[in-house]
């Protein structure tokens, strides 16, 4: 996925998260997850309000169906764009991103078909690293999750 909006995107945000530590991650993620429940969300509604977010849910939706949710993810493992509301923000600790963007280019991870919390669908997700098509370098992860059953009829 070497999209102008993808690849921009993670280059920026690597850039704003590079100073981060684990514990500002945390803080982060804590922040993310209590806003799942909060009438107010300014947080998650500026991820799902970024060109990113804007272009992967039309990626969903060309889908048909079949993609039930599509995320991007940095070099830290924080969200830079997704399709719907995911249930964390950091996915550093998830072998979504430990299997793709930690092992470098080329790396692809297919996880088991299990009921996601985020979409309450039976899905598979296939992970890929994102490489910056200029250097060869990974500079993040995305994760694509399909609907069991609509593949199932494929």
């Amino acid at each position: 996925m070497a999209d102008a909006v993808v690849v921009e995107t993670l280059k920026a945000q690597n850039a704003g998260h590079a100073a981060l530590t684990q514990a500002d991650i945390d803080r982060l993620d804590q922040a993310w997850r209590a806003e799942t429940k909060a009438a107010d969300k300014p947080m998650i509604n500026g991820l799902l309000g970024n060109p990113l977010s804007k272009y992967l849910a039309g990626r969903a939706r060309a889908s048909k169906g079949l993609v039930t949710e599509l995320f991007v993810m940095d070099e830290r493992g924080l969200n830079a764009g997704q399709s719907d509301l995911t249930s964390d923000y950091w996915q550093g600790d998830e072998a979504k991103w430990q299997k793709t963007y930690a092992l470098g280019p080329g790396a692809v991870f297919i996880d088991k078909v299990d009921l996601d919390e985020s979409t309450q669908r039976f899905q598979v997700q296939v992970s890929a690293t994102v490489v910056d098509p200029a250097s060869g370098a990974a500079i993040g992860a995305v994760t694509v999750g399909l609907d069991a059953e609509a593949l199932e009829m494929q």
